[in-house]
């Protein structure tokens, strides 16, 4: 009995910890997945708000609001792009980035880690010029 009570809160806190790292891991997929998504969108689709509800869609568990992704437009070889809306828009990539402050739902795994900043990047060539309402993905 005694050996019992001693091992039982050692074993229930490494049980409770493989949660925490399971619920991690689903959390920096799910980032990663929405900012691919995200990026998906923007090659044939460069209306930001589009994009960033494209990318939250497939974060919906997460919660993460539209306003939180960010969405940038770069050449490829450096620099910001200035071809969108003209037809060397094929020249840029479509960057998003999808933030998340992930918690450890355990206190003292959260008090010994703290807050994780987990962050989903994707970046894609623009394949489709498109800005605006009448695009062909955007609803």
């Amino acid at each position: 009995m005694v050996e019992f009570a001693l091992i039982l809160p050692i074993f229930i806190l490494i049980l409770v910890g493989i949660f925490d790292v399971g619920r991690a891991v689903y959390a920096y997929n799910t980032v990663n997945n929405a900012a691919r998504e995200g990026a998906r969108h923007a090659i044939v689709d460069q209306t930001v708000a589009h994009i960033q509800s494209a990318a939250s869609q497939h974060a919906v568990s997460l919660n993460i609001d539209d306003g939180d992704i960010d969405v940038t437009f770069e050449l490829a070889s450096g620099g910001a792009c200035t071809q969108l809306g003209s037809p060397q828009v094929n020249q840029c990539v479509a960057v998003v980035e999808v933030p998340y402050e992930y918690s450890a739902a355990t206190p003292l795994i959260g008090n010994l880690v703290g807050v994780l900043q987990l962050t989903g990047r994707s970046t894609f060539p623009i394949e489709f010029d498109c800005i605006g309402t009448a695009c062909p993905l955007g609803d």
